[in-house]
């Protein structure tokens, strides 16, 4: 399934040369539309900078200066972290879209075989095979251009490659249905980004992803994403251009570092809590309308609303497992 990546950071378009390359790192917050495209709604962290090589013979991999290219950062401002992640709430109701994780990269051009990803532990011998891809790249400069124009919005396209990935595209036609797996989504997936001439390729390694609370998930190795990055890139079909890490639904705001000084912030309660009726809201049209499809006439919304928090959550238990029954139900008429 191809997607589309509104606005994507730069560290995802990250190129190099026998002269130079782009190192460094963005943290960002990514909202989801109805079919599932992604679109960056606000930067937590950005860092890209231009690495130049030494020129004199043997020392060709050896970086010798740093020039920065771009820069944001509000991941140790409270205040500014708090702004930003109610402005991104509020664009992405305004745009009647889904609040869909905090995306991780980090761009280190496979130069360090001691690369520390949280959460992702990857063979030696498969680092190594990266850097000698990413070099021969910078070599015969092929790193593809996959940005492309969209009006006043640059995209890029994306897909997603691996034994779990469908934890990352969610099965549903409309909003609703996606809002109700988000809802009860948490955990995370790493992986690395690999391009080829038209789209970046997501392989996840690795997640912990789960849809109810009482799952426990195991953190395992995806050998045949492997296999299939070390043939792509012996074929000269990909290129490594990164190494990712995607939190999964609104709860990927507590693995922010200012997470326990934000967390009790009147206008980042506001946020989360309008961000929530506006889900809750979906599910309700959602269940209505699927009841009345079934030949049911009644409406809990205005009584969820009046709920303690534990009968809140026993109803929307209640409600994902007879959206499920309700919509094979009208399926099957």
């Amino acid at each position: 399934m191809l997607l589309d990546f509104y606005n994507p950071p730069r560290a995802l378009l990250a190129s190099g040369s026998k002269e130079g390359l782009e190192i460094g790192g963005s943290k960002l917050i990514v909202s989801i539309d109805e079919d599932q495209n992604l679109y960056s709604e606000g930067t937590i962290y950005t860092e890209m900078s231009w690495a130049e090589f030494y020129k004199d013979e043997g020392l060709e991999d050896i970086i010798d200066s740093f020039t920065q290219k771009e820069y944001e950062s509000i991941s140790d401002d409270p205040e500014a972290l708090v702004n930003t992640i109610s402005d991104c709430i509020s664009k992405i109701i305004k745009n009647d879209r889904l609040f869909y994780g905090i995306l991780d990269f980090e761009v280190d051009a496979f130069l360090n075989e001691n690369t520390i990803i949280p959460g992702l532990k990857i063979p030696p011998s498969v680092i190594n095979k990266l850097m000698k891809a990413h070099r021969t790249t910078r070599d015969k400069i092929l790193f593809p251009k996959i940005l492309r124009a969209s009006g006043n919005k640059p995209k890029i396209q994306i897909k997603f490659y691996g034994e779990k990935k469908d934890k990352l595209i969610f099965q549903g036609s409309d909003l609703e249905e996606l809002a109700n797996q988000l809802r009860a989504v948490s955990g995370f997936a790493t992986g690395i980004v690999c391009t080829t001439q038209i789209l970046a390729n997501f392989y996840i390694m690795n997640d912990n992803i789960k849809f109810k609370e009482e799952e426990v998930r195991k953190l395992y190795l995806d050998k045949e994403n492997i296999r299939s990055i070390e043939d792509g890139i012996e074929n000269e079909i990909l290129t490594p251009i990164s190494w990712f890490r995607i939190d999964l639904g609104i709860d990927a705001l507590e693995t922010l570092n200012l997470w326990d000084k934000i967390k009790e912030m009147d206008k980042l309660q506001i946020a989360v809590a309008k961000y929530d009726h506006y889900l809750l809201e979906m599910i309700f049209k959602k269940y209505e309308k699927l009841a009345s499809s079934s030949g049911l006439g009644f409406n809990i919304q205005n009584d969820f609303f009046q709920m303690t928090p534990q009968e809140r959550k026993q109803v929307l238990k209640d409600l994902q497992s007879a959206i499920k029954i309700l919509h094979e139900d009208v399926k099957e008429k």
